[in-house]
C-alpha cells in the first residue's frame, strides 16, 4: 500500500474538524427530530438548510461554482456523521454526489453555471433516475429512449424507485440513444426539470420510515432542448459510472452512519441496564457481539475511505472495484449492527422510545440498493477474481 493511500485512510486535521462539526450539527437535531418528520410526513428541511448554510451539502463540488472544492471523501464524512446522530439525509447520495459530480465532470459551462451553485447551497435538489420496472440490475435492458426531433430531444420511458422526485427541482434521467454507426443503443444522461410537460411521477407506498418518498416516473414524449443532454452523446458508460461509483460510496456512508448510531445506542443500554447484579454489558454473550459489530464497521469504513480516495484521485477503474466492495461491506456491517442493537435492548429495541425498530427496514436498503449484494459478488467474481461471467 502506498504512503499516499496510507495517509488517506486516516483523517487529516481538516477532515477530523469536518467530522466534529457535522456531528455537532446532527446532535442538535437528533433522532427524535428525524422520526418526528417521518411521522408527520414532512421533509427534514430545517436540517437540510442549515447543513447547506454551513457548506456541507456542496463540500465535494468545485469552489468556482460555490462548492467546497473537496471530493467524495468529504461528502461521505458528512453523510456518515449525520447518520451516526440518527439524521441520515438520503438526498445527499443523489443530489450533490451523483448529479453534482456528473455535471461537474461532464457538463457544459452553461450547465455547470445553471445547476452547481444551487446544488452547492442547497437551494436546488436533483433526483436520479436509472432503475426501470423490467430492467432491475441489468442496465443494458433500459428501455427509456431519446430520439432527436429537430434541435430537441424526445424522451420516453418509465422509471421506478426514484427517491425524492417530489422535492427535486429536476431529475437526471438515464436514457438511451441510437448509435448512428452501429444502430446499438448507448446510455445518455438528460436533465429533466420537474414541471416539464409529459414528465409524471407517482408515489410508491413503502414500508420504509424515511422522509424521502419513492416514485414511479412516466416520461411520455418529453420534449427537451439540446442542452438537456449532459456530456458527450458518445461517452456512454464512462459518464454513467462517474455517477454510480459515488453512489456506492455514499450508500456505504449511509449504512455506516446508521450502524454507528445503532451500536452507540446498544452500548449505552448495555452499560446501564441491570437485570441481576451487574450491567448486562458485563456478560460476554452481550458484549462480544457488540465488539464484533464495532470491528466490522471499522473495517467497512476503511474500505469506504479507500474507495473514496481512489475516486477522488481520478482512478475510475480501481474506484469501481473498491466502491462495490465498500458498499457490500458497509451494508452487511450496518444491517448486523442494527439487528444486534435491537437484540441487545430486547423488547425495548422495538419501542418508539429508542427509535431502533424503524432502522430494521432502513438497514436493508444498503443490501439491496443501489445494487444488490449478489450483483456485487458477481462483479467481484468476474472483475476481481477473473471467474467466468454468469450473467
Amino acid at each position: 500500500m502506498s504512503v499516499t493511500l496510507d495517509n488517506a485512510l486516516l483523517d487529516s486535521e481538516e477532515r477530523r474538524a469536518l467530522r466534529a462539526s457535522v456531528a455537532a450539527l446532527g446532535r442538535r437535531y437528533g433522532r427524535e427530530y428525524f422520526t418526528a418528520a417521518v411521522r408527520e410526513g414532512r421533509q427534514t428541511d430545517e436540517l437540510w438548510r442549515e447543513a447547506a448554510k454551513l457548506g456541507y451539502l456542496g463540500v465535494n463540488l468545485p469552489q468556482e461554482y460555490g462548492g467546497g472544492g473537496g471530493g467524495i471523501t468529504e461528502l461521505s464524512i458528512v453523510l456518515e456523521e449525520l447518520g451516526a446522530t440518527g439524521c441520515p439525509l438520503l438526498l445527499l447520495v443523489v443530489s450533490p454526489a451523483i448529479c453534482g459530480t456528473v455535471i461537474a465532470r461532464f457538463g457544459t459551462e452553461a450547465q455547470k453555471e445553471r445547476w452547481l451553485p444551487g446544488l452547492a447551497d442547497g437551494s436546488v435538489r436533483m433526483a436520479f433516475g436509472i432503475t426501470e420496472p423490467d430492467a432491475g440490475s441489468n442496465s443494458h435492458r433500459i428501455t427509456t429512449a431519446a430520439r432527436r426531433d429537430g434541435g430537441d430531444w424526445l424522451l420516453s420511458g418509465r422509471k421506478v424507485f426514484i427517491s425524492g422526485v417530489d422535492v427535486a427541482d429536476a431529475t437526471l434521467i438515464v436514457g438511451r440513444t441510437e448509435d448512428a454507426r452501429t444502430g446499438k443503443l448507448k446510455p445518455c444522461l438528460f436533465v429533466v426539470p420537474r414541471e416539464t410537460p409529459g414528465f409524471e411521477f407517482r408515489p410508491i407506498p413503502m414500508e420504509l420510515a424515511a422522509p424521502e418518498k419513492q416514485f414511479q416516473l412516466f416520461l411520455d414524449e418529453v420534449r427537451l432542448p439540446a442542452d438537456a443532454l449532459v456530456g458527450d452523446e458518445d461517452a456512454g458508460l464512462l459518464q454513467l459510472f462517474a455517477g454510480l461509483n459515488p453512489e456506492r460510496i455514499m450508500t456505504a456512508a449511509f449504512s455506516l452512519g446508521m450502524g454507528r448510531y445503532a451500536l452507540d445506542a446498544a452500548v449505552e443500554y448495555a452499560r446501564t441496564r441491570r437485570v441481576w447484579d451487574t450491567p448486562i454489558g458485563a456478560h460476554q454473550a452481550i458484549a462480544h457481539p457488540l465488539a464484533q459489530v464495532r470491528i466490522e464497521l471499522e473495517l467497512a469504513q476503511l474500505m469506504m475511505r479507500k474507495a473514496a480516495f481512489l475516486y477522488d484521485s481520478g482512478d475510475d477503474m480501481a474506484a469501481g472495484e473498491a466502491a462495490n466492495m465498500a458498499k457490500y461491506a458497509a451494508a452487511e456491517a450496518g444491517a448486523r449492527a442494527v439487528d444486534q442493537a435491537v437484540h441487545t435492548l430486547g423488547g425495548n429495541g422495538l419501542t418508539s422510545e429508542y427509535g431502533l425498530a424503524s432502522l430494521l427496514t432502513a438497514s436493508r436498503v444498503g443490501r439491496i440498493a443501489p445494487v444488490s449484494r449478489e450483483m456485487v459478488l458477481n462483479f467481484v467474481c468476474h472483475h476481481t477474481l477473473g471467474l467466468p461471467k454468469s450473467y
